[in-house]
């Protein structure tokens, strides 16, 4: 697919389940459903997407703790000295659960289709009318391809650092709380020395090839939206009216 048209839709997705009212759960099930057909058609294993919601894991957890510590409203299910559980409390930690885990889910599934050279290519080619304004669009194309690339580095030097001081008796998993914040202190310092420094030889090695920003330079693949572009996005228009359609029209709320 044309990673333009990926991006595009990664964005409407995004906002079709942020359209999706309190309660309509039906919105849920369709935006899942458009999830699951196209893992199935960018024959990416479904435990891979799943397994991007690990990493914010514990941001879920805590937002549906709270949803149903602090929401009163509704009838009462439990209560225990100040803390009141309530229907509605449950249902809105259920919503919030499942607007952040889709989201995360399709913002995955876009990582897990598309490089990062090719997602930077598709911002420029986006952004390109922005530079009737002057805007650096390929300069900015440039720093997000450089920083989508750097990420897996920079989690390789982290678990190599963490090694290292574990090696030397180092613990990160005991105490409290600001213990272990502390116990991080040795393992951003060399870090952010380490990102310096790939920095510093990246700059010197755009520069033996005498890079120079956008000008003259030509793409080695060109993009073509295809028959494909065109299905996912008939799609993503199917799922964007119906999810209008239950919050509107028929105000359907399971």
């Amino acid at each position: 697919m044309d990673p333009r048209v990926k991006i595009l839709l990664s964005i409407a997705y995004i906002v079709a389940v942020f359209l999706i009212r309190e309660f309509h759960f039906y919105g849920f099930l369709a935006a899942f459903l458009f999830i699951l057909i196209a893992t199935v058609a960018a024959r990416v294993p479904f435990l891979k997407v799943l397994k991007s919601i690990k990493a914010i894991l514990f941001f879920i957890i805590f937002s549906s703790v709270l949803q149903v510590l602090f929401n009163r409203e509704g009838e009462v299910l439990a209560e225990w000295w100040i803390i009141v559980i309530t229907n509605v409390g449950l249902l809105r930690a259920a919503f919030i659960t499942l607007r952040i885990t889709l989201i995360v889910m399709g913002t995955a599934l876009l990582t897990l289709t598309t490089t990062p050279v090719e997602i930077a290519d598709g911002l420029e080619s986006l952004f390109t009318p922005l530079k009737w304004i002057k805007f650096p669009v390929h300069e900015f194309a440039l720093i997000m391809s450089i920083a989508l690339r750097f990420i897996p580095t920079l989690m390789d030097e982290t678990e190599r650092i963490i090694n290292a001081q574990k090696a030397r008796g180092a613990d990160f998993e005991s105490g409290n709380i600001f213990k272990r914040i502390k116990a991080l202190v040795p393992i951003l310092i060399p870090l952010l020395i380490s990102s310096f420094r790939r920095a510093d030889e990246l700059g010197d090695a755009m520069d033996a090839r005498c890079y120079s920003g956008a000008k003259g330079r030509t793409k080695y693949k060109k993009m073509r939206p295809t028959w494909r572009d065109l299905i996912a996005v008939l799609l993503m228009a199917a799922l964007i009216a119906g999810v209008v359609l239950l919050n509107g029209v028929w105000g359907v709320a399971v």
